[in-house]
C-alpha cells in the first residue's frame, strides 16, 4: 500500500498521531529532501529509510515504487512540508498508481494553503489554489489573464526573492483588489499582512509565502445609457479599484483598455 502523509509546515508537533504510525510502519518513505525529513523523523523516533523522490527524478522513481508495491512493501510519500502534490511532487506517481489498478491513501495533515486561506480574512466558501506563477512573463501575464475572471478566492505560492515580483505581476493584472501575505505560518515568527495589490504591505523577504487575493466581483450588465466615465464611477463606488474599474468596463463594453483610460484621464486632466 501507499500512502501521501501530510507532514508539518512549521512546528513539528503539527503531525497526527496516524501519520506517525504510518510512517513508522512503512518500509520505505519517499521524500523531497532526506536531510530535512530525516529531522522529522528523529523527533519521533522513526527508523526507515529514506530515498529522495523530487521533481528531477519523479518519473524515474514511479517505477521503482510499483515495483515495491508490486513485492508487497508500504510505502510513504512525504514532501518537505505539507501535503504531497499541492505545489509539490506527487501527481505524476498518482497517475502511474491510478493507470496500474494500484490503490493508495491520503494521510490528513497541514496545508500551507488552507492555513492562509483562513488566516486572510477574505472570502472562504470557495477558492482557486493556483499555486506558483510562471517565471516567464509573457506566461504569468496569460496565466493572470485568466484567472482574473475567476470569482472564488485564489490563492498562490510565492518563494521570498520572487515576493515583490508576485506582487507587482498580480496588480498588474488584477487592479487593487484586497489582499493577505503570509509567510512563516506556523512558525515562531508567523506574519500575515493584510491590504491591498498596488500598497507597500512593508513585508519581510524571509521564509516561504502564500499570497491569498480576493476573487473577481459579479458585475452586472452596465446600463447602456452610462457614459464610459459614469461606468467606471459606478463600479469604483461599488468598491472597486480605479484600475481594476477600467479593467472591467472595457471587457463589459468591448474596448481596448487604453481606449476607456484615456477617457478617465481627460476627465481628471
Amino acid at each position: 500500500m501507499l500512502y501521501f502523509v501530510a507532514t508539518p509546515i512549521g512546528n513539528l508537533k503539527e503531525i497526527t498521531y496516524r501519520a506517525v504510525e504510518i510512517l513508522s510502519a512503512s518500509d520505505y518513505i519517499y521524500c523531497e529532501d532526506t536531510r530535512r525529513s530525516l529531522i522529522l523523523l528523529n523527533e519521533y523516533g522513526i527508523k526507515v529509510p529514506l530515498i529522495s523522490y523530487q521533481k528531477f527524478n519523479e518519473k524515474s522513481r514511479c517505477a521503482e515504487i510499483i515495483e515495491k508495491l508490486a513485492a508487497g512493501k508500504t510505502v510513504s510519500v512525504i514532501s518537505d512540508a505539507g501535503m504531497p502534490l499541492i505545489s509539490d511532487p506527487g501527481s505524476v506517481l498518482a497517475k502511474e498508481l491510478v493507470e496500474h489498478g494500484l490503490e493508495f491513501s491520503v494521510i490528513s495533515g497541514p496545508c500551507a494553503a488552507v492555513n492562509a486561506l483562513v488566516l486572510s480574512g477574505l472570502d472562504t466558501s470557495a477558492f482557486y489554489m493556483a499555486g506558483f506563477l510562471p517565471q516567464k512573463k509573457s506566461a504569468c501575464r496569460a496565466a493572470l489573464d485568466k484567472l482574473s475572471k475567476i470569482q472564488s478566492t485564489l490563492v498562490f505560492y510565492a518563494a521570498p526573492h520572487d515576493i515583490a515580483e508576485t506582487l507587482d505581476a498580480l496588480y498588474e493584472s488584477l487592479g487593487g483588489r484586497k489582499v493577505s501575505v503570509a509567510r512563516e505560518i506556523s512558525k515562531k515568527f508567523e506574519t500575515v499582512y493584510r491590504g491591498r495589490l498596488g500598497e507597500d504591505l512593508g513585508i519581510t523577504e524571509k521564509g516561504e509565502m502564500v499570497v491569498v487575493v480576493e476573487g473577481a466581483r459579479e458585475t452586472a450588465e452596465y446600463d447602456e445609457t452610462l457614459s464610459v466615465r459614469q461606468h467606471v464611477d459606478a463600479l469604483i463606488r461599488d468598491g472597486m479599484d480605479k484600475k481594476e474599474a477600467i479593467k472591467a468596463v472595457a471587457a463589459a463594453r468591448k474596448l481596448p483598455k487604453n481606449v476607456v483610460y484615456q477617457v478617465m484621464l481627460d476627465r481628471d486632466e
